[in-house]
């Protein structure tokens, strides 16, 4: 190992459970307003994981609020996340599912089968 990689696995979260491309997951990441703390789920699903398994891995979740996609690009070992709870497991055939954002409605859920 490089120092860099010495000095990365310091940092890096091991708690994390594992989770995949197509998942439904509820984000729990820390906001600071002020002085004060809270903590604020983001429910989507992951449509692409990027960075490996290295200090620079990051994932981005998408959801549908109010009629309106959004999307948010979580640092993988940031310690902003607090937690990150897999609620639905589904099997895609893509690293990436960024044709979701065209899709609105029935057609943008995923209904491959249950992992």
């Amino acid at each position: 190992m490089n120092t860099m990689q010495l000095v990365e696995e310091k940092y890096m979260r091991k708690d994390l459970d594992p989770f995949a491309v197509g998942d439904t997951v509820k984000v729990h990441v820390l906001i600071k307003e002020g002085d004060k703390e809270r903590v604020q789920i983001f429910q989507g699903d992951i449509i692409a994981k990027r960075g490996g398994a290295g200090m620079n891995a990051s994932f981005t979740v998408r959801k549908i609020s109010f009629g309106v996609g959004v999307e948010r690009v979580f640092p993988l070992h940031s310690r902003s996340i607090k937690k990150i709870e897999v609620v639905r497991k589904t099997s895609v055939r893509r690293a990436k599912l960024y044709y979701l954002r065209s899709l609105k409605g029935k057609a943008a859920r995923l209904r491959g089968d249950q992992r």
